[in-house]
């Protein structure tokens, strides 16, 4: 394990950052993790590290911890940015430094949870903004996703790029486009997301299985999310005016047009995208929850914590 992704014994407690793809039960792990760790004498508290958790009123399409699972462990950066308004990694980034340092000066156990990996790495390390691109191209990039799409752009990018973004995510597809058309350097890798930079000592895990329980743990989820009103979430934020990064929620478009089908897919679609990423990063202790429940896998991580 590196250097990184050990949680140093003898010093304040380090951040437990719990990553994986959608579905794969990282809230559940979270406040089993959150039990074991009161019964040491610590008071957890967990960070959310997602791009549409941020969001109010998107609380089921987004996959937040539910009211119930609130009361178990607190949740933080959840449901704090109008539906309307547009938001990024960098704004992300300094309320997540700031909640993190707030809980470590307490003596606080910061656990992040997401699936994000660029919202994961904002709350971790330092994110090397990159420059304004020159407005003519930006301006290129934009009609081209007016016309096109941003899938089209999307599939233009290379392997590397596009696993750091959703096809429909047009706001991440343009800022790629742009930087690449610019000669400006692009993200770091996935085999470097982690290694390097991180701000605080960190313990990463990243929560695997295989595709066939994912998918079954999708199709779950997807059923829960429409029963519960996942639909009408979606047709509030767009009367509301959802701005471009909100309505880039996974399913948002597809429940707006009645297509729960086409949700279930594009669910699927991206967790596959995560888990083949997060598998190529050789600094996250990866643990595989095949048929495991989620009070095991709490033992097993916070077994390894300082």
């Amino acid at each position: 394990m590196s250097a990184s992704s050990a949680a140093p014994r003898g010093t304040a407690p380090a951040i437990l950052a719990i990553f994986g793809p959608t579905a794969v039960g990282k809230t559940g792990v979270a406040i089993e993790a959150a039990e074991l760790l009161r019964e040491r004498g610590e008071d957890p508290v967990a960070v959310s590290c997602d791009a549409i958790q941020v969001y109010e009123g998107l609380d089921i399409l987004s996959g937040a911890a539910s009211a119930a699972e609130r009361n178990r462990l607190e949740h933080r950066l959840v449901g704090f940015i109008p539906v309307s308004e547009e938001f990024s990694a960098g704004r992300f980034a300094e309320r997540a430094h700031a909640e993190i340092d707030e809980l470590l000066n307490e003596g606080r156990r910061p656990i992040l949870v997401g699936g994000a990996g660029l919202y994961m790495r904002a709350a971790l390390s330092e994110l090397e903004l990159r420059p304004p691109v020159p407005a003519g191209v930006r301006e290129q990039v934009e009609a081209e996703i007016a016309e096109h799409g941003p899938e089209a752009l999307h599939a233009a990018l290379p392997d590397d790029l596009a696993q750091t973004a959703h096809p429909r995510d047009g706001k991440r597809i343009a800022r790629l486009t742009e930087l690449r058309r610019s000669g400006i350097d692009g993200p770091r890798s996935s085999r470097q997301l982690w290694s390097e930079g991180l701000r605080r000592p960190t313990f990463l895990v990243g929560l695997t299985t295989t595709r066939e329980e994912l998918r079954a743990r999708i199709d779950a989820r997807v059923d829960e999310m429409v029963t519960q009103g996942a639909a009408d979430e979606a047709r509030s934020a767009d009367s509301a005016g959802a701005s471009r990064t909100a309505r880039a929620a996974i399913g948002f478009d597809e429940l707006l047009a009645g297509d729960e089908a086409a949700m279930r897919t594009a669910q699927r679609q991206y967790a596959r995208r995560q888990l083949t990423w997060m598998r190529k990063m050789h600094d996250v202790r990866q643990i595989d929850r095949e048929g495991r429940e989620d009070a095991e896998l709490a033992r097993e991580i916070v077994s390894l914590l300082a």
